[in-house]
């Protein structure tokens, strides 16, 4: 009887989304977390202080900048933020005290954006992974819509996705040909259709419109999308990961800002300027 109840091969296979990653958190499981129950999280090998806000483990997005994403600047880590859809929850006075005093923010700092263990792995793969292709079924497409101008909806086939320009989503209602970031400035008026001004272009800006039309898509799927939005997202250049037995670079000097305000940054790293604050 007990042979019967232990999960077969698929059985483990099936319970792990192909985009998901292989790192061993050290914080509890879901049920147990408490509000502002302090935890670590292991990102690529370095420890990042995660804070449980809503029900939910989130990760300081400042210790992770000048961590893991220390050469980096601060618009090359908020424009790649904005461009994968990933919002800042930002932390109460009594949070932050939390985090200073478990070290992962500056005890001058001010504020303090908390992003998900989900999107922390999503950013820092977008500047240190490399962003291959989902394992998706053959002849896999994606039914996205957007709701700029009249809206649209389409057929977003990933196996055509081989360039940021590449024509790979088809409309459902002319059945032509588009790359992302034309596709929502192509729209349809429909009976149903409401007019939505469109923002100002650019070649991101389809990340935060083209979304799943079935919003109770399931998590998996959810997952693979969000692997396939980051690939071709603002170059591949990459740098090494900071390591214990090699000296850091004496030539490079990078501004990499505390994810925040500039002045959270300048905490962090000692540095005096004025006070100003920035949106």
């Amino acid at each position: 009887m007990e042979k019967s109840l232990l999960p077969g091969p698929k059985d483990i296979v099936m319970a792990t989304p192909p985009s998901s990653f292989q790192q061993e958190p050290l914080t509890p499981p879901r049920s147990s977390l408490k509000p502002n129950q302090v935890g670590h999280v292991i990102l690529y090998g370095v420890p990042i202080v995660s804070l449980v806000i809503d029900n939910q483990e989130r990760l300081c997005l400042a210790q992770i900048s000048n961590t893991l994403l220390k050469n980096f600047s601060y618009n090359e880590i908020h424009n790649r933020r904005v461009a994968l859809g990933i919002t800042c929850v930002q932390c109460t006075p009594v949070q932050l005290e939390i985090l200073r005093r478990a070290g992962a923010m500056p005890i001058s700092s001010r504020r303090c954006g908390m992003i998900t263990k989900r999107e922390a792995e999503r950013l820092c793969k977008s500047f240190l992974g490399e962003n291959s292709p989902p394992k998706l079924p053959d002849n896999f497409a994606f039914d996205v819509t957007h709701e700029c101008a009249w809206g649209s909806r389409g057929s977003f086939i990933p196996a055509r996705y081989n360039s940021s320009r590449a024509k790979c989503i088809k409309c459902s209602y002319c059945n032509m040909y588009f790359s992302p970031n034309k596709f929502i400035f192509h729209s349809h008026r429909t009976p149903e259709a409401k007019y939505t001004q469109p923002d100002a272009a650019n070649f991101n800006s389809w990340r935060r419109h083209l979304k799943l039309t079935d919003k109770t898509s399931p998590e998996d799927l959810l997952f693979a999308w969000e692997d396939v939005k980051a690939m071709f997202n603002g170059g591949s250049r990459k740098r090494a990961l900071p390591s214990s037995n090699c000296s850091p670079p004496t030539i490079l000097k990078v501004p990499s800002p505390i994810h925040g305000s500039l002045e959270e940054s300048a905490a962090y790293r000692n540095v005096n300027i004025p006070s100003r604050h920035f949106n």
